[in-house]
């Protein structure tokens, strides 16, 4: 069957070419339920379509916990937004302060891995940059491209992943400082701030 002006099974019959299909139904019916199959199926299961909200979470804490720890940092920038704090640590520099973002209040986590890593060991720590400290040291290695060699956690962006030293986990509020801080970064990414100094 050929479609288009002038068809051959159009000129030979005299029934309508939308009449011509099993059950009674029209071929625009036909055309527009294929149609809308592709659409739906191609927006499921598509490496293109938007990652599923939350969190992958392997850690001690709740999916609630880790929630209001991204939602405590959703707040805070929302109020003000410090771009340096690294930067701040290392020379004598100023904060870099910006006022509050209220985007940040809509950035969810999507497929967000938290997950604490082995505390790096005082031998190791001192070995490469000199820094005593007791077991736990409460430091992890901070891969490439991270502006430190040793940190509390880090996150990456692509994929999506907050690290932190394991002793932290049992420490109560100073877990949820770090994650929040980890979580401001995420957010401050999605916005397109500038990352070098967090």
């Amino acid at each position: 069957m050929t479609f288009g002006p002038g068809t051959t099974v159009q000129k030979n019959y005299a029934v309508p070419m939308m009449l011509v299909a099993p059950c009674g139904i029209t071929m625009g019916q036909i055309v527009v339920t294929v149609a809308l199959t592709m659409v739906l199926l191609g927006c499921s299961g598509s490496s293109q379509s938007p990652a599923v909200a939350g969190f992958i979470n392997q850690t001690r804490h709740s999916d609630a916990d880790l929630q209001a720890i991204w939602k405590g940092a959703q707040q805070s920038l929302a109020q003000q937004i410090d771009l340096n704090p690294l930067q701040q640590l290392s020379k004598s520099v100023s904060a870099d302060m910006r006022p509050g973002d209220p985007r940040a209040l809509t950035v969810e986590p999507h497929q967000l891995l938290v997950a604490a890593e082995a505390d790096v060991s005082p031998e190791v720590l001192f070995a490469a940059t000199g820094e005593q400290r007791a077991s736990p040291t409460g430091m992890i290695a901070c891969p490439q491209p991270c502006n430190v060699r040793y940190s509390t956690a880090y996150s990456f962006y692509q994929p999506e992943l907050t690290k932190y030293a394991s002793s932290w986990e049992v420490s109560g509020n100073n877990f949820d400082v770090i994650l929040e801080y980890e979580f401001e970064n995420h957010i401050l990414n999605v916005l397109g701030y500038d990352m070098k100094w967090r």
